[in-house]
């Protein structure tokens, strides 16, 4: 029987590290996005959507957001690894229009 020799146990080796970290890579990047409402009651007009739907669309991980003037109220899809609620609110509130969670979904 043929002993393998320790340059193939450490290409065997670095294979199979490849293999792990590729496998938890792709687990990090299917992570589900997340929902939050938010009530903005200080949207007066009904252009104020359109600063606050650019401020929210603008912010890292944001993949949607769809702002409801007549409910006052804005539906924000985003990834959790690259952004927060509160800094979702943070910045419709730097637009100058502050909000509050009314809601999440995971």
């Amino acid at each position: 029987m043929k002993t393998p020799d320790l340059s193939q146990a450490k290409k065997l080796l670095a294979s199979a590290c490849a293999a792990i970290i590729l496998t938890g890579s792709s687990l990090v990047a299917s992570a589900a996005p997340k929902t939050a409402t938010l009530a903005i009651p200080s949207m007066d007009c009904p252009v104020c959507p359109i600063t606050v739907k650019r401020a929210l669309t603008q912010m890292p991980g944001v993949s949607q957001a769809d702002v409801d003037f007549r409910k006052r109220q804005a539906v924000v899809t985003f990834d959790d690894a690259k952004t927060t609620v509160g800094a979702l609110t943070e910045s419709t509130k730097n637009a100058g229009y502050p909000s509050t969670v009314v809601g999440t979904v995971n």
